[in-house]
């Protein structure tokens, strides 16, 4: 795939870090969202969230559906043109990715992870939970931590996070977190203003002179002595401390316990340095780093009081050289479509596509939320009707195309565990006459679909999507 005189490529990233008290959401999340910024469109959204609510029946109840914050931000986002790629939780940690339909073709290798480290790794009340993925070619992790609480335990926070970062992705050829030529490290950290008493931080914020807490910030001190910290960079803290907070309001704790302010709630990145790498095997890099990240905005969100945090944001550009180029899929629907008759999809495949039995061809409406938010579907193969080198069609049957509306068409990779190819959105022109439903016998027999792709079917070959 011939890539070297593309245009640099350049995404803007939105993350969220947010330690939700187990609230339930809240009304509005526009300013959270940056829903009405005059800026350019926000290509990917990262939210991170700890202490989502997981009693044992509000957590058994997720695990069967979506959770109300995942339910809550697809409902914002969606209409807004992204899906849901991929989301993880450990108990009270959740991390959900959202990202424009444009770029699921160029989004591949999506894994997640969690690590355990509340009592001595039993627990799930502390850890980590990370999704990775290659996008335009280029390695990139997200991890959201939840490390321990309390003044004194800024060790075991670095000790947990030095055991989250070891851990592995399962599958074959995935770096390691810290191998990943950019790596966004978030969260609830938890790390305190050391040394000075509650009255001093509180004069200072109330001074507007939060640089005099810099330096006596654990985490800024750990960064300066703690070799696997350094590369890690940060945007100035010009917020106030995010914690701790009486709900629904902008008062620091007023309480007995009286807890100094701190700012807890942080995001992190490390791109790889390359030509360290290069030094250390004798070579000279050629060129600078294939990845950059320019930090525009790193802001605390004073408004929201649901929990004794505010929530944090910091907005990026990325700039990449695409190492991808072309979808692994091109694909659309023939002709006019409508539920009077069955339809085709036409699709090409790209050599370097690794096919499979269990891959298929979803309809969507343009607002869908996510991969198992599909309206029907058709096996790849099953319902294929020619094939000419690459070519193909695939039919579905007229009693499953909706009536009328917006829709698009993605092919699912079942090897990739990801979306491959999207098609331009189309209509479904409203039906002239009255719909047949009944199909003879014969033809039946022959249309007669398999298990649907979120069925066990074969529990050996195809995972849930």
């Amino acid at each position: 795939m011939e890539t070297a005189g593309l245009p640099t490529k350049k995404l803007r990233l939105h993350l969220v870090t947010w330690n939700v008290g187990t609230a339930s959401p809240p009304p509005d999340v526009t300013s959270l969202l940056q829903l009405n910024s005059m800026g350019p469109t926000t290509d990917m959204y990262v939210i991170g969230l700890q202490e989502v609510n997981s009693k044992i029946t509000n957590f058994l109840s997720d695990l069967a559906f979506d959770d109300p914050w995942s339910i809550f931000f697809m409902t914002v986002l969606s209409p807004l043109g992204y899906i849901k790629l991929s989301s993880v939780r450990l108990q009270g940690l959740l991390l959900l990715i959202f990202v424009k339909h444009v770029h699921l073709p160029f989004i591949r290798d999506i894994h997640t992870h969690y690590t355990r480290t509340g009592l001595y790794g039993y627990w799930g009340n502390k850890g980590g939970v990370s999704i990775r993925m290659s996008l335009y070619g280029h390695t990139i992790c997200f991890m959201n931590c939840h490390l321990p609480a309390h003044m004194e335990n800024t060790e075991q926070r670095l000790d947990d996070f030095e055991k989250i970062l070891e851990m592995q992705f399962e599958g074959e050829d995935i770096p390691s977190p810290l191998d990943h030529e950019l790596l966004f490290w978030f969260g609830d950290l938890n790390f305190r203003i050391a040394d000075y008493g509650i009255h001093f931080i509180r004069e200072s914020i109330n001074n507007k002179r939060l640089s005099l807490l810099w330096e006596k910030d654990q985490l800024n001190m750990a960064k300066k002595r703690e070799a696997f910290l350094k590369e890690f960079k940060e945007g100035p803290l010009q917020f106030k401390p995010t914690y701790k907070f009486d709900l629904d309001s902008e008062v620091y704790d007023t309480s007995e316990k009286k807890r100094k302010p701190a700012w807890t709630d942080r995001i992190l990145w490390k791109v790889k340095n390359l030509s360290e790498v290069a030094s250390k095997e004798g070579e000279f890099p050629e060129e600078e780093n294939p990845i950059s990240v320019t930090l525009n905005n790193y802001v605390s969100h004073m408004s929201y009081g649901i929990s004794d945090h505010k929530p944090v944001t910091g907005t990026f550009k990325l700039e990449m050289k695409p190492l991808v180029s072309d979808p692994l899929v091109m694909l659309n629907p023939e002709g006019e479509w409508s539920a009077e008759h069955d339809v085709l999809i036409h699709y090409s495949a790209a050599p370097e596509l690794p096919s499979s039995a269990w891959d298929w061809i979803g309809l969507f409406q343009v607002t869908f939320k996510h991969v198992k938010d599909y309206v029907t579907y058709a096996w790849v193969e099953d319902d294929e009707i020619s094939s000419n080198g690459n070519s193909k069609q695939v039919y579905m049957s007229a009693s499953e195309i909706p009536k009328t509306g917006e829709f698009l068409l993605c092919y699912y990779s079942n090897n990739l565990q990801s979306i491959v190819g999207i098609s331009e959105p189309f209509q479904i022109q409203p039906s002239q006459t009255p719909i047949e439903k009944d199909v003879p016998e014969e033809e039946s027999s022959w249309r007669q679909k398999p298990d649907n792709p979120e069925s066990d079917g074969d529990s050996e070959n195809r995972k849930d999507i």
